[in-house]
């Protein structure tokens, strides 16, 4: 008698929003928003731990969070898909529709990261200090801000057999015509949350450990994210990017990520070297 196989599945949700009263809540935005949370939780508490006044976190953020979302919506809006922005037929008002997805982490960070520069300069604080609190905390809240594409059934990879393959509704604008229906695809949006809570758990054991010079633990999280999503990107994604040179958009914005995460880490240690013998020379002098 031959065995058979009874293959599983990750459902997709059937609705990606609700109503309260006159207000229309997409759970993609309340997935944004629970990321954002436990980022500030878990830096303020770090922050604080590192003998720092945990209402500077709060000060920060209110620089950074919307300088992130900003640039999270111009990374999609002018790199990932500009053509459905502008252009013939475009809508060029969808572009303030962030409730329909469409926002992008390495334009999160890099305009985040401007907006806390200018925060941390603001109150005297050290923005490589005050990064090394928040490394693990953005690595959560992009954790279960991916949650979000899951809502929207959006930005999943090839089509699979395995059993924690992805359904995608055939009558969702996403699924993709050239598959029959019923076809299930990679849970890419799971693959990058667990690679993301893997990496926070990663960091805070490290950091633990004293294995991390001042700037490393944020350069590290930049090295790490920019890994995993290249491979994700490189091997499995299939929606809408712009190419260049025939290879998607986001496979070479994530190696350089990764590129210079690796850069910067490098730097980082060597800097904090320099500086321990600084000291010790002079502590040297000092007692001669």
């Amino acid at each position: 008698m031959t065995a058979s196989i009874i293959l599983a599945s990750i459902p997709s949700p059937s609705v990606s929003s609700f109503s309260l009263g006159p207000l229309t809540i997409h759970f993609y935005a309340l997935c944004i928003l629970s990321g954002i949370a436990v980022c500030l939780w878990l830096t303020s508490k770090r922050w604080q731990s590192w003998g720092e006044d945990p209402e500077r976190v709060w000060d920060i953020a209110m620089w950074a969070i919307p300088a992130g979302i900003i640039g999270a919506r111009l990374y999609h809006v002018l790199i990932t898909d500009p053509g459905t922005y502008f252009g013939a037929g475009a809508d060029p008002l969808a572009v303030f529709k962030i409730w329909e997805g469409g926002i992008g982490i390495m334009g999160a960070i890099s305009v985040g990261g401007l907006g806390a520069w200018i925060a941390c300069k603001r109150y005297g604080i050290s923005l490589a200090k005050f990064a090394d609190a928040a490394a693990p905390g953005i690595l959560i809240a992009q954790a279960l801000g991916r949650w979000g594409n899951w809502f929207n059934q959006e930005l999943f990879g090839k089509p699979t057999t395995l059993p924690w393959g992805l359904e995608i509704s055939a009558t969702s604008h996403n699924f993709p015509d050239q598959y029959a229906p019923g076809t299930l695809f990679h849970p890419t949006f799971l693959y990058e949350s667990i690679w993301n809570l893997l990496g926070a758990a990663l960091l805070i054991y490290l950091g633990k450990r004293g294995l991390f010079q001042r700037g490393q633990t944020f350069w590290a999280y930049v090295a790490w994210y920019g890994f995993g999503r290249l491979m994700i990107e490189a091997f499995l994604r299939i929606d809408t990017a712009e190419m260049l040179l025939g290879v998607r958009i986001h496979v070479w914005t994530s190696g350089a990520i990764l590129l210079l995460g690796l850069i910067m880490f490098a730097l980082a240690g060597a800097r904090a070297r320099r500086q321990r013998d600084e000291l010790e020379t002079a502590s040297v002098r000092a007692g001669d």
